[in-house]
């Protein structure tokens, strides 16, 4: 004990204050719980303590004096034992009494008093009257209750059950047989179903194992204590206090022996604390020892006077001396105990205590810290930064680094910085020091474990990136690789390979190894220098990648989903951006391999692009303004992967270069015809290619054949010719309205006319030519002969002779016409001209209707009868509720009614009469037919604003 170190980690509170000076008598007995004190007397009074040690309020509870009393934890509920002096033949005078504190009875004007809920006699004639020595009660599921009362002869009566109700069940103990020592003290071991009674006498300790029936009794030792030298601590292990030492029981026997010399007066646990009341052998001065078992030090030390109760309550230590007086006893607060420690440089004290009073992880970093820092100001580095580990997670390691930074000091500040990476505690920056430690220290064997982490198992406890980064800054290489691939960084693991190591070949092995999805995002990264230096295996991995493989089978199995998973070539597109060759190569080799592609039209835009330029360029330049020259900017003094420069040649210097790009051009445009036919066939309705891009693209580089198949194709006659106008060939453009002016194969006859245009504005004698044109022209009838006769003579080189045979046949045929015109005329003229006088006779003369039968029935015609003005006859009865109209002239008569409702109609359809005049091929007829039958001239405008 002597080598315990003492600190002053209590004082005293509320000094100077005693018991209430309305508690006259001695106190017996007393019990803290539930916020208050409970303080029983001799002369049979109870008496509720506040926190201020003032008296809440008093009562009666015995006639004679209270002996034991004891306040319950999980209910506001307190027992007591005394003596009610009211003895008789049949009953003893001392009894049990639990009184409900919730519900406090009026008893007079000044005093209450609380419910006593239940009165129970100890002593029975199965259980024989003793001087009762000790006392305790064990709350198990409310309300049932075990209180165990030992007596002076060595019984211990035991009452189970609920005593508010009386439903309980009596049996004794007996600690040594044909003995008879006092029970000095009791306590109770709860082990989940297993209730244990520890019984205490002078010379003996004995468990009892209640959940055995009958109860098992052991015997742990053949020593004892007297009365208030009994503890129980919060682990449930028995305390006993004898003047040679403390002693410490479990259930199988003694545990642990502290050796405190001095007669120990009052033994108690608090908080983790062990309490003694020591009185010294030689000046008989009782003293407060407060034990802190764990940190084997003296918490606090003070001496006391002549203690009669030593109770808890309120997080402080009561003591309640003899004469009355209060002695209150607190802990300090952690901080003032850290304070005084680190005053004395007391750190590893500290530390322990910290963690046995499970103070929070920041609390212990901060002691750990400072720990440190102490060592690091004595210079015993080692062990300061044994101590700043331990504050990583807690202390901002920015902290420690700055103090470790010199050079003398990297093997700490490596140690600290790896442990840092074991907890995976550390950013890109720790990262980064870290692996600047290990090159620094030339540490290889390190740094390989650090990278490879023992052979390679395990996560990867830093940030990938950054030692990536420091290694290959380093030279190291092989490290670099070997991060990256274990972290599935194939982008990084492929930089390093092309442009630190320079070994393509190997990147092209390990992107064939990879995931079509990881190969293809590879690709997408660092395809433009795996082009510039493996073209043609390059261009081998894209089609097995964009090709499923190249598997037909698999290709003919797979459906829509699995095609759209499929890298699409066009993705790629932009690594061949200084190889345009090797795109189209590409390109070509996907779509033999592929038919169905879902990004066969940009396949086929780019493809047309490559094909039809006359300068190999990449396509998304080509479609800018200003192609060629943009192509020459990007290109000038490069070699391209295409096989030839791009360089300006001079006019009369054909080399063999030059034929070389010649052919290529003309090669190229061949296969680009043939695409722009095969991707537009008659049977397709839409081409699988970008008509706007294509026909930009031909026009651009003047690719005639392209143009005339472009405009052909979406009917664009006028287009046609032109190109043909533009190239002057005379035969071409006869032939080509020949095919695309006939009328009766869908084309267009116009055509004819902006071709006899195009000679009359021509300057030059074409006299041949337009005969051939005239011929078709008077064919197709698309001319009349005055307009003919006009547009021919701003040619001033046509004579008269051209057109004499076409302006003959057109008079003798116009003269035909004019001739049938007027017999039409004279025909029409007698019919309207005999139909006047049919109205004329109708409405000046009487009609005298002779028919004597029925033109519905076919009887003899009597009254009552109907006649028509069309000289048809009925019988009323015939025609039935229609005597209106005519039945045999009715129907001629609705559809001439008909027609002339249409006629109407017609004559307010717009579209349709201009549908007419722009289809027919001469629109004064179509006006004339509209005049002839009255639709125009009966049109009625409506009125302008409602009116």
């Amino acid at each position: 004990m002597y080598q315990w170190r003492k600190f002053e980690f209590f004082e005293e509170k509320a000094a100077g204050r005693g018991v209430p000076g309305e508690i006259a008598s001695r106190v017996s007995c007393c019990s803290g719980g539930r916020g208050r004190v409970a303080v029983g007397c001799d002369d049979g009074t109870v008496g509720l303590l506040d926190r201020g040690f003032r008296l809440s309020y008093g009562f009666q509870a015995y006639a004679s004096s209270v002996l034991f009393l004891q306040q319950l934890k999980q209910r506001n509920v307190l027992i007591t034992v005394g003596d009610d002096d009211q003895p008789s033949s049949q009953s003893s005078a001392i009894c049990l009494k639990v009184f409900d504190l919730d519900k406090v009875q009026e008893e007079g004007s000044s005093t209450t008093s609380p419910f006593c809920v239940q009165i129970l006699r100890i002593f029975t004639k199965q259980f024989p009257q003793a001087k009762i020595t000790s006392f305790v009660v064990l709350e198990e599921a409310p309300p049932i209750l075990l209180i165990a009362i030992g007596l002076d002869n060595g019984s211990i009566y035991c009452i189970k059950g609920d005593i508010a109700r009386e439903r309980i069940t009596r049996f004794m103990l007996q600690v040594e047989d044909g003995t008879s020592s006092p029970i000095t003290g009791l306590g109770f071991r709860v082990e989940g179903q297993a209730h244990q009674l520890f019984a205490v006498t002078p010379s003996s300790i004995t468990l009892f194992s209640l959940h055995d029936h009958p109860p098992r009794r052991q015997t742990l030792d053949q020593i004892g204590c007297e009365t208030n030298a009994v503890a129980m601590s919060d682990r449930m292990d028995l305390i006993i206090g004898r003047p040679e030492a403390v002693y410490f029981y479990e259930v199988d026997g003694r545990g642990p022996c502290w050796a405190f010399d001095g007669e120990k007066k009052f033994v108690g646990w608090f908080r983790g604390y062990l309490l003694c009341i020591i009185e010294d052998q030689r000046s008989r001065k009782n003293t407060l020892n407060v034990y802190d078992l764990k940190n084997r030090l003296i918490a606090h030390s003070m001496p006391v006077g002549d203690v009669s109760h030593l109770v808890s309550e309120w997080g402080y230590i009561i003591l309640i001396m003899s004469d009355k007086k209060i002695l209150c006893i607190g802990e300090k607060d952690m901080e003032s105990k850290l304070d005084m420690l680190f005053k004395k440089n007391l750190y590893t004290v500290a530390i322990n205590l910290v963690q046995s009073q499970q103070a929070d992880p920041a609390s212990t970093a901060e002691v750990l810290r400072k720990y440190g820092d102490h060592l690091y100001g004595k210079q015993e580095y080692d062990e300061a930064m044994s101590q700043y580990i331990h504050t990583i997670g807690h202390l901002e390691p920015s902290y420690v680094i700055q103090k470790f930074l010199d050079a003398k000091r990297i093997y700490n500040l490596t140690n600290y910085l790896e442990k840092l990476h074991d907890r995976g505690l550390a950013s890109k920056d720790h990262t980064t020091l870290l692996l600047n430690c290990y090159t620094k220290l030339k540490d290889v064997e390190k740094l390989n474990h650090f990278i490879k982490d023992e052979d390679g198992v395990g996560e990867i406890k830093f940030d990938v990136e950054t030692a990536i980064r420091v290694c290959r800054a380093a030279g190291y290489h092989e490290h670099a690789m070997f991060v990256a691939k274990k972290a599935g960084r194939h982008e990084l693991y492929l930089k390093i390979l092309l442009e630190d190591l320079g070994r393509y070949d190997e990147a092209l092995q390990y992107i064939s190894s990879l995931e079509a999805n990881q190969a293809g995002l590879t690709v997408k990264e660092y395809g433009k220098i795996l082009v510039e230096h493996r073209p043609a295996e390059t261009v081998e991995i894209l089609l097995r990648l964009c090709t499923d493989g190249g598997d037909p089978m698999t290709r003919r199995g797979s459906n829509s989903m699995h095609l759209l998973m499929i890298p699409s070539p066009m993705d790629f597109v932009n690594i061949f951006v200084h190889s345009p060759k090797y795109l189209m190569q590409f390109l070509e080799n996907y779509t033999k391999a592929v038919k169905d592609s879902p990004a066969q039209t940009e396949i086929h835009n780019t493809l047309l692009e490559l094909y039809i330029s006359k300068d190999l360029s990449f396509p998304s330049m080509s479609q800018e303004n200003g192609f060629e020259e943009q192509n020459i900017k990007e290109r000038k003094g490069k070699e391209v992967a295409n096989g030839y420069k791009s360089v300006p040649r001079e006019k009369g210097n054909l080399g063999k270069e030059d034929m070389n790009v010649a052919k290529d051009i003309v090669d190229r445009q061949r296969k680009g015809l043939a695409l722009l036919k095969s991707a537009w066939t008659s049977e397709m309705d839409d081409p699988l290619y970008d008509v706007d891009l294509a026909l930009i693209i031909c026009n651009a580089n003047a690719f005639k054949d392209g143009l005339l198949f472009l405009y052909e194709k979406l009917k664009l006659f006028k287009e046609v010719i032109s190109c043909y106008k533009q190239a002057h060939d005379h035969e071409g453009l006869i032939a080509c309205c020949k095919k695309l002016g006939d009328s009766s194969q869908g084309g267009d006859p116009s055509l004819w006319g902006d071709l006899l245009k195009y000679f009359s504005e021509l300057g030059e004698d074409c006299s041949k030519e337009v005969k051939e044109v005239l011929t078709y022209i008077e064919k197709e009838d698309v001319l009349p002969p005055i307009v003919v006769l006009e547009t021919l003579s701003k040619n001033p080189c046509l004579t008269l002779s051209v057109v004499k045979d076409y302006i003959a046949r057109k008079l003798e045929q116009e003269s035909k016409l004019i001739e049938e015109d007027r017999k039409s005329i004279d025909k029409y003229q007698d019919e309207t001209e005999l139909m006047k006088r049919e109205i004329e006779d109708l409405k000046t003369n009487a009609k005298v209707f002779q028919l004597s039968k029925c033109t519905a029935c076919t009887f003899t015609l009597d009254l009552p009868a109907v006649h028509f003005m069309c000289m048809h006859s009925f019988h009323l009865r015939c025609l039935g509720d229609n005597e209106k109209e005519c039945p045999e002239c009715a129907p001629e008569y609705r559809s001439v009614m008909e027609a002339k409702q249409k006629l109407e109609h017609n004559a307010r359809d717009h579209d349709l009469f201009f549908r007419q005049l722009r289809g027919s091929k001469d629109g004064f007829s179509v006006v004339a037919d509209y005049f002839s039958k009255g639709i125009v001239s009966k049109t009625a405008i409506p009125p302008e604003n409602g009116r």
